[in-house]
């Protein structure tokens, strides 16, 4: 027998790593001598760098970059185990919880912390990028970012802008001339789920701006920005995506990767799926088990656990999901492939214990999931 598993890190609490190995170990209390293969699994949100690593067997980097504000951050990312494959979350440089929520601006805030990520995955001699886009502070339409990377942002008196959103009203043009040449082989991937447009009702500063402090007043002046923004880049680039989903994800940083990095953007759980190569290990399996935090009606929206169960269904194979909350509305995954949702808690218990208790009940679980699936094989 030989059983899959492939699921994401319970935010906050553990990796996806540490969650393959807590099902394992569960499984094996009942099938001792059953063969694993551990496929720790991301959506291209929190987690993603990690876990790429740990399934790839690649290696953990950091770099000391500017933060959201322009101060310093120790920012963690990853080389995947091809040496030349770079893995990066832009909210380890440029992500809302690196910003006070009394100082959170997005006015001012920048990506160029992402960019000069980006920077150090050149200098590593990595020549593929799989970004991540989730959790931004930022609404700068990703100038920051292309800053760090050498083009130039000029004001009407051949000025360089300021870092933040707001400074992209002023915008008179962009010089990509002295951006680093190794950009031009350099493979981008993009994993966003996000569909947002750069501007509008729906757009980066509308949408994402109040929750990185933009008042109605900020949120207007932000998206007049970013309109100017996609115009100059028009005029001077030739290239017009304002209206392409995924232009406003991560304020906006979609677009920018699409402009000065030519990224081709891809769901997030496909690119796992790809990296981690999980359609080769589905092949000749009996059993997948996949995991998440909580199972509910999003979790059919691009999340892992229907994710994996998509792919394990084209093998026709069975999918438990286990999960630390199981809600009400949780019915839509099954229609997405996955066979039962088991939950960890084995009766009531606080947020707190369940957390401190994640590892064993995660074995428990699969142990017992494992045990009804013996009972059945002897009926």
């Amino acid at each position: 027998m030989k059983i899959v598993i492939a699921p994401q890190g319970f935010k906050g609490n553990l990796t996806a790593l540490e969650v393959a190995r807590a099902i394992e170990r569960g499984i094996k209390r009942v099938v001792p001598d059953v063969t694993t293969t551990l496929k720790p699994m991301a959506d291209g949100g929190e987690g993603t760098v990690q876990a790429l690593v740990d399934a790839t067997g690649g290696k953990m980097m950091v770099t000391e970059v500017t933060d959201p504000l322009g101060g310093r951050v120790k920012a963690q990312w990853g080389i995947l185990s091809d040496g030349t494959t770079a893995v990066i979350e832009m909210a380890a440089a440029s992500g809302l919880p690196l910003v006070p929520p009394e100082k959170r601006n997005p006015l001012i805030t920048t990506t160029y912390g992402t960019g000069e990520l980006i920077r150090a995955a050149l200098d590593h001699g990595c020549r593929k990028l799989i970004i991540g886009i989730g959790g931004s502070a930022t609404n700068d339409g990703g100038a920051g970012m292309a800053q760090a990377l050498g083009a130039r942002f000029l004001d009407a008196n051949g000025e360089e802008l300021p870092f933040g959103g707001a400074a992209l009203a002023r915008l008179e043009h962009i010089d990509i001339s002295q951006m680093d040449p190794r950009l031009a082989e350099f493979d981008v991937t993009l994993a966003c789920d996000v569909n947002n447009p750069l501007c509008g009702p729906r757009g980066a500063s509308a949408i994402y701006g109040p929750q990185k402090g933009a008042t109605p007043e900020m949120v207007e002046q932000l998206d007049r920005a970013l309109s100017h923004y996609a115009d100059v880049i028009k005029k001077d680039l030739g290239i017009d995506l304002r209206d392409v989903p995924g232009a406003g994800a991560a304020g906006g940083l979609g677009m920018g990767l699409m402009v000065f990095l030519k990224a081709k953007m891809v769901p997030g759980i496909d690119v796992v799926i790809r990296a981690t190569n999980l359609v080769d290990a589905l092949k000749d399996a009996d059993l997948v088990f996949t995991a998440e935090g909580r199972i509910d009606c999003q979790s059919a929206m691009g999340k892992v656990p229907t994710g994996v169960a998509l792919k394990a269904k084209e093998f026709g194979i069975p999918v438990i999901a286990l999960a630390g909350e199981v809600a009400d509305d949780c019915r839509v995954v099954y229609e997405q492939g996955i066979d039962a949702i088991i939950s960890i808690a084995p009766g009531p218990i606080s947020l707190d214990q369940s957390m401190a208790n994640a590892e064993k009940l995660i074995a428990d679980a699969a142990e017992c999931a494992m045990r009804l699936l013996r009972c059945q094989a002897k009926s």
